[in-house]
């Protein structure tokens, strides 16, 4: 989660169920944070151990797929409304109606000044227009709005039309799936978190957790089965395997902090025998940025755990013109740090872009220089909330003096395997030989002043411990198999209520009664109550 946190303490293999505050104490985001986390992983693993890795409730299944090809350039698939649940994460496809405006008493209807947009305005929260979408118009959409998402405007898919590799596959028949992970929203992607009254001095209050669904298509031949293997629970048998191999982690890292050979000449405000040597508390983030092998593979990190993002109100070639300067000279950007240019959209797909230095910064302005033009297609829609993402890696001096650049490809740090790598004062991080990365896969390190230390596992001889990724994880489900004119076979899976009617009694227990009410009759005719309470009532 690129949020601004100290540190994440939840671990599930310690079997905690609460956190208790204690009076006079400290409050800290890790806490009420693990709380959070407590919580949600009890919820979705009694939600899995209920329903299975995959289900919709009965009545309300959500993410029936249909095919729809008539007429239409483009094929597109339409996508139920409903709830779904993968892995106990619950996931809605139900489309938001559009509101009804009350018309200005002058009657242009155009006097709106409240509000940002988003959730109460025309537009979904990416801003995605709710009368068809942008590209559902490009794929044969109208101007009604539809009761359901389809393939192209689903609200976090961003499906491109002009893109070859977004588009359906023309080959039948095709697997339609759902994949779902999560990703942390601020202020400066969701403008409607910032409280106003705060002022535009004060930071951003809290972040938010958004689950992110999107339904994708996988040729059948990437599938695995035969011809005559395509009864459903073959298909889903075959998907399993499909998405158990995307979603195991393929590399592992370890960190360390190891004083630095010319630590001595550092201030004598850090103690003599301090291995990490930063001036203040830091959550380090390791990001895989493009994936791969060793080989292909390069990564990013951030001391501030990736969280300073600062808006983008505007770009003209290499100068971006920014809603906000950072708070402090901690928090803002300096020439020759690398940045990310992101939006909504540039999150969700999931394919990182190359790195971009800036080049210039011309504070009254408000704008930077970049060393390259940002990438077609990313930061153009405002709706989309474009910003820069900074990390701090820095370019490495020239060595030999023939003009060799370092480690750096496309502004991030190539991944070298199987020795440790310095990251800054003293925090070093080691790659497992023979990793396979994927992008956004990262490993979090808090480094503490006071220790003189990062916090990292380590096993009895105080060797650091290689870990998988603390994140992304993406969960996976099949929702049809789609044959074209042959029609779509749905692979969901359904469950109902767990309530039902009382059964009704047994022959032993109706008998039983028959001989209470008798005794009862008998009782009366004496003229005794039936009951020490039953006193009150008429006499035989």
């Amino acid at each position: 989660m690129h949020a601004d946190l100290s540190r994440i303490t939840f671990r599930p293999e310690r079997h905690y169920s609460a956190v208790l505050a204690q009076q006079g104490r400290v409050q800290l985001d890790a806490d009420a944070n693990e709380q959070t986390a407590i919580q949600l992983h009890q919820a979705r693993t009694i939600a899995a151990d209920l329903i299975g890795r995959h289900g919709g409730p009965a009545g309300a299944t959500g993410f029936a797929i249909g095919l729809d090809s008539r007429g239409h350039e483009l094929d597109d698939l339409t996508i139920g409304g409903g709830r779904y649940y993968v892995d106990g994460i619950l996931c809605d496809a139900s489309r938001p109606a559009p509101g009804d405006a009350v018309e200005d008493d002058d009657g242009d209807g155009g006097g709106h000044d409240g509000g940002h947009g988003g959730e109460d305005g025309g537009c979904d929260g990416d801003g995605r227009d709710r009368a068809g979408g942008r590209a559902g118009d490009r794929a044969g959409g109208t101007d009604a709005t539809p009761a359901h998402w389809t393939y192209w405007d689903q609200p976090d898919g961003h499906r491109d039309p002009e893109r070859p590799g977004d588009r359906l596959p023309t080959a039948f028949p095709y697997l339609a799936y759902l994949k779902v992970w999560e990703r942390s929203v601020t202020a400066a992607e969701d403008p409607v978190l910032r409280e106003v009254a705060l002022g535009p001095d004060v930071p951003d209050t809290a972040a938010r957790v958004k689950v992110v669904w999107q339904v994708l298509a996988l040729p059948g031949s990437d599938l695995g089965v035969e011809d005559g293997e395509t009864g459903k629970d073959a298909l889903r048998t075959a998907f399993r395997r499909w998405a158990d191999e995307r979603s195991a982690p393929g590399s592992r890292m370890a960190a360390r902090s190891r004083r630095p050979e010319r630590a001595d000449e550092d201030p004598c405000l850090l103690r003599p025998d301090a291995r990490y040597r930063g001036p203040e508390n830091q959550l380090y983030r390791v990001e895989v940025h493009e994936g791969g092998t060793a080989d292909e593979a390069t990564f990013k990190w951030s001391r501030e755990n990736g969280s300073v993002v600062l808006p983008v109100d505007g770009l003209d070639g290499t100068w971006v013109e920014l809603a906000t300067l950072g708070g402090d000279g901690r928090l803002d950007l300096n020439t020759g740090d690398w940045v990310e240019f992101a939006d909504t959209a540039y999150t969700s797909r999931g394919e990182p872009l190359p790195l971009l230095r800036v080049e210039e910064v011309d504070l009254p302005g408000r704008r930077v220089r970049l060393s390259g033009e940002p990438a077609g297609g990313v930061g153009r829609r405002p709706e989309l909330h474009p910003c820069l993402r900074r990390w701090d890696h820095r370019e490495e001096p020239r060595r030999g003096g023939r003009g060799a650049r370092g480690r750096l490809r496309g502004g991030a740090v190539r991944v070298e395997e199987g020795r440790w790598l310095p990251l800054e004062d003293g925090v070093e991080v080691y790659f497992e030989p023979g990793g396979a990365y994927r992008p956004g896969d990262h490993w979090l390190v808090p480094a503490r002043t006071a220790t003189g230390a990062v916090e990292w596992p380590v096993n009895a001889a105080r060797k650091p411990l290689l870990r998988a990724p603390a994140g992304i994880r993406v969960h996976y489900a099949p929702l049809a198999w789609v044959m074209g004119e042959h029609g779509v076979s749905d692979l969901r899976l359904s469950f109902g209520p767990l309530a039902g009617p009382v059964p009704a009694a047994t022959e032993e227990e109706l008998a039983a009664e028959a001989r209470a009410e008798a005794e009862a009759r008998a009782l009366a005719a004496q003229g005794e109550p039936e009951s020490p309470t039953d006193t009150a009532g008429p006499q035989a």
